[in-house]
């Protein structure tokens, strides 16, 4: 389509979440790679921003002006531009207050003469609702639907993000964990689509095994919140046994699970420490294990083998089949 002479401008469609954005990501990815045909070499792929452009436009006519100067700088580019708009449903009515031309009116006379390449990406029922109302709009643009991907090829999807989410969370995940991810979402999350649930499901699982690492164990909390409230009953208790009330026997109570606690307390503490400290060895194992390896992450560059992500990271494991979510251990 992009290689057409007229009428050159895709429109991406499909339900929120199906990777629409990713599919232009993906294409200026092969263009920066020279995986492309020759016509399209040395294409520079560039985002247009309507809510940007529209911000601080009170005045009448200051958006259209800002438009104009966009597509004027497009065509007038040594290097071909392409412009990627999202969300594309908002060009109908941007900047079209008080008389004035909206957007979509804008673009149409260099739309229909090629003059101005664009990639546009919206949900289909926006599509439906305000680009299919402008049959002049609709003819400029030729319709690509983005189906929701299978399991498997959402799988080749979340492999290529493993990365990323193991760099900002610092853990490492397994492929088993990537596989139950998009099985399990794809089961138990029917009303969002893939690879975005997907996506979803397996950054909240890093998220909890992060937090982890570093929050104080819930065996260990309901343990302090025990011997608090305790020696909070053990306060009550003195200031009742001040006025000459008999407490003895209350006292005597909570005493004795005031020490038991206390016990108990320095049990699990220990056991937290040691547990601590074997996770450090298991990382510092790791780390060095991994750090003359290749690195996960095939878009990071040789040199930073070093640096993976996941070197000095705690594993992410796939649940049991019958589990409606990702444990993390």
């Amino acid at each position: 389509i992009l290689m057409r002479r007229r009428q050159n401008n895709p429109i991406l469609t499909g339900e929120a979440g199906v990777g629409k954005t990713a599919v232009v990501e993906g294409f200026a990815l092969r263009i920066a790679e020279g995986d492309v045909p020759p016509t399209l070499q040395g294409v520079s792929v560039r985002m247009l921003d309507v809510g940007l452009m529209q911000a601080g436009a009170s005045v009448k006519g200051e958006f259209e002006k800002r438009l104009k100067a966009v597509i004027d700088e497009v065509q007038s580019s040594e290097t071909p531009v392409i412009l990627f708009i999202d969300e594309a449903h908002t060009l109908i009515g941007a900047g079209g207050a008080a008389g004035t031309g909206d957007a979509a009116n804008l673009l149409k006379p260099a739309l229909a003469r090629g003059e101005l390449r664009t990639i546009a990406a919206t949900t289909w029922a926006e599509y439906k609702q305000h680009i299919e109302k402008d049959p002049a709009l609709t003819r400029r643009f030729q319709v690509v639907k983005i189906d929701e991907p299978s399991e498997a090829v959402a799988v080749l999807m979340l492999r290529g993000v493993a990365g990323v989410l193991e760099q900002h969370h610092k853990v490492q995940i397994l492929d088993q964990a990537i596989e139950a991810a998009v099985s399990l979402s794809h089961r138990y999350i029917p009303a969002r689509q893939l690879p975005d649930k997907a996506v979803s499901l397996l950054d909240t699982a890093c998220a909890r095994v992060a937090i982890s690492q570093h929050a104080t164990p819930a065996e260990v909390e309901d343990i302090m919140r025990r011997r608090q409230a305790l020696e909070v009953e053990r306060a009550i208790i003195g200031r009742e046994a001040a006025i000459g009330i008999d407490v003895a026997d209350r006292q005597a109570r909570v005493e004795t699970g005031l020490a038991e606690t206390e016990l108990t307390l320095a049990a699990a503490q220990q056991r937290w420490d040691r547990e601590k400290a074997l996770v450090g060895e298991i990382l510092e194992l790791r780390a060095r294990l991994r750090g003359e390896g290749v690195p996960l992450d095939a878009v990071e560059p040789p040199g930073a083998v070093a640096e993976t992500a996941g070197a000095d990271a705690p594993e992410i494991k796939a649940p049991e089949p019958d589990a409606p979510e990702t444990d993390a251990e």
